[in-house]
């Protein structure tokens, strides 16, 4: 493909983007379905090598770039996006909203598509602002939210293009393909906090809870997938050969993040620690480095985003038809809601790795690797989590759909676009995990020893699930006495409220202080210039009378100099000033 035929399909989802607003509902939303699945769809097509380099800000860059990682992430983001907009049309989402969304998704493939730091991490910061505007869109608590977002993701961006200039000096080029990840000491570990802060890190991974259950539910579906699988692609573009403390920091994410969203009770709140969880297994593949476990990261990747934009759009489904987003209030919605029922369940065992399902192929993928390399404590941990996740979505399928409750709800079902795309996804989940080698085809690195259905693997995949039936058995009636469970930003936002608070009033404070005793000055030395005699008989009043004449001449002296050459400077620079 000639690269004077290329147009980067991110420009294309962002034109979309642009007109939407000014179409009606059914032809915007149409034209977000066509142009993302479109995306898919080339992505899918184009040709290995097909590139398109371009000079930016005065550097050579490579503004579109097909390899196998974005071949992937083009593929898995498109077909989201249009399972996602169908979604939003069916749900009653205004044009403006789903723009949004759509140049979240058009600044995400840019990310993606990049073949090189600047083009990356121009799209990044686009990305971030992007998001932000679809939090804030949907107004009241949303905003204060979208607030704490965008400063997180603002630190984040700038730590990263910290680490991008940093290699820029190191190595003279911002080009992928000039170097083999990013450069090592201070530009990894500032790209490891940056990128650190999308995929949510332990530590700073509280923008994810905070913000994702706040805005209108289908615009949740989007924030669920394009920024923190933007983030473990973008660590796998830095960390190539793979960092062991990289791997240790996805397992923690894996086990703290399904601790938390197993003592929640808020639906999108649960899914948001969820994300954190899912993506440490992601983190952790990347962070080992072999090539089994970058085909396993990727294909979570890939198998996350489905399943749980899955769980995002049945949560938006119960949330829009009863009102109530708590599972304390919830119960016996399976009769209500069939066919949300029926997508959550194929979600649901997809995300906790059961035979059968997508997520228990990449997984085990990841887990495998981590064997290999007798990483035991990575291993353990990581098959901890899948309990714990099954435990998790027990707990969440019991209350929502489950669980005999007191109503007996009377309910409008899902829309005919929200039951396609719940059930179009759903069809995914299932195919991915009966017939991994459509997915194998399409990753990087190695599928050879990544076959899921051994006894090995079966085995591991079932025990798991046992253990998750008896875990929920023993917490269910303490879990039920939880309530809201505090997490480091109960600490964190205070400290930065306060913190900043107390650095701008000490600054400006200071600037005052210095500003009182400099204009205290001035005005002293104006006074003297204009009128010298009250200083002047103050100093005589310590002298003696020859002596005080002697300096009432100098000083009478010193003054008309000094106003002399006053007017001569005032003067000076006004016959500049015209002159010029």
């Amino acid at each position: 493909m000639s690269t004077a035929t290329l147009l980067p399909p991110a420009f294309v989802v962002l034109a979309v983007a642009l007109v939407m607003p000014f179409v009606s509902r059914r032809v915007g939303h149409a034209l977000g379905v066509l142009s993302t699945g479109g995306v898919a769809v080339w992505s899918l097509l184009a040709p290995a090598g097909a590139h398109l380099p371009v000079t930016f800000l005065g550097f050579d860059a490579v503004l579109f770039n097909v390899d196998e990682f974005s071949r992937l992430m083009g593929i898995i983001f498109g077909l989201i996006g249009a399972a996602a907009v169908l979604y939003s049309y069916s749900s009653a989402a205004r044009n403006v909203q789903t723009a949004y969304a759509l140049g979240y998704v058009g600044t995400s493939l840019g990310a993606v598509f990049a073949g090189d730091w600047l083009t990356m991490v121009f799209f990044w910061e686009l990305m971030a602002v992007t998001s932000t505007l679809l939090v804030w869109d949907y107004g009241g608590k949303a905003v204060r939210a979208g607030y704490r977002y965008a400063i997180a993701h603002g630190l984040g961006g700038s730590l990263l293009m910290g680490a991008i200039v940093w290699h820029y000096v190191e190595v003279g080029s911002f080009l992928f393909s000039a170097t083999d990840g990013i450069a090592a000491g201070v530009p990894a570990a500032l790209a490891a906090l940056g990128i650190g802060v999308n995929v949510g890190f332990v530590g700073l991974h509280t923008w994810l809870p905070d913000t994702y259950p706040r805005p209108h539910f289908a615009a949740s579906v989007f924030l669920s997938v394009y920024t923190t699988k933007t983030g473990v692609y973008g660590l796998a573009r830095a960390f190539p050969d793979g960092n062991l403390l990289i791997a240790y920091m996805g397992t923690a994410m894996a086990v703290v993040g399904v601790g938390y969203a197993l003592m929640q009770n808020d639906m999108r709140r649960l899914l948001a620690y969820h994300i954190q969880s899912q993506v440490g297994y992601m983190v952790a593949g990347v962070g080992i480095g072999t090539a089994l476990a970058t085909a396993g990261a990727f294909a979570h990747v890939y198998n996350h985003i489905l399943y749980k934009a899955l769980l995002f759009m049945t949560a938006g489904v119960v949330l829009s038809r009863t009102g109530e987003e708590n599972l304390k209030y919830l119960g016996n919605l399976r009769g209500a809601l069939p066919a949300t029922a029926l997508a959550f369940t194929v979600a649901a065992l997809s995300i906790s790795g059961f035979p059968g399902f997508n997520g228990f192929v990449s997984k085990g993928m990841i887990t495998a690797a981590a064997h290999k390399e007798h990483l035991d404590g990575i291993f353990y941990l990581l098959l901890a989590g899948g309990v714990g996740t099954f435990m998790s979505f027990i707990k969440f399928g019991y209350y929502a759909f489950f669980r005999d409750a007191d109503r007996d709800w009377s309910l409008d079902r899902a829309g005919t676009g929200q039951s396609v795309a719940m059930l179009g996804v759903a069809g995914l989940c299932v195919a991915f995990g009966l017939y991994p080698d459509a997915l194998f085809a399409i990753l990087p690195g190695s599928t050879a020893d990544a076959h899921p259905f051994t006894l090995s693997h079966l085995g591991e995949g079932f025990a798991l699930a046992v253990l998750g039936v008896v875990g929920f058995v023993v917490v269910k009636k303490p879990l039920s006495k939880v309530g809201d469970v505090p997490d480091v930003d109960t600490v964190l936002n205070p400290a930065v409220f306060y913190g900043t608070r107390g650095l701008v009033r000490g600054a400006t404070g200071l600037f005052a202080a210095v500003d009182r005793v400099v204009s205290a000055a001035a005005y002293d030395v104006a006074g003297t210039i204009a009128n010298p005699y009250p200083a002047l008989r103050r100093v005589a009043g310590g002298l003696g009378r020859s002596e005080a004449d002697s300096i009432t001449v100098g000083s009478l002296r010193a003054t008309i100099a000094t106003s002399i050459a006053l007017v001569v400077l005032i003067l000076g620079g006004v016959l500049v000033g015209l002159l010029a």
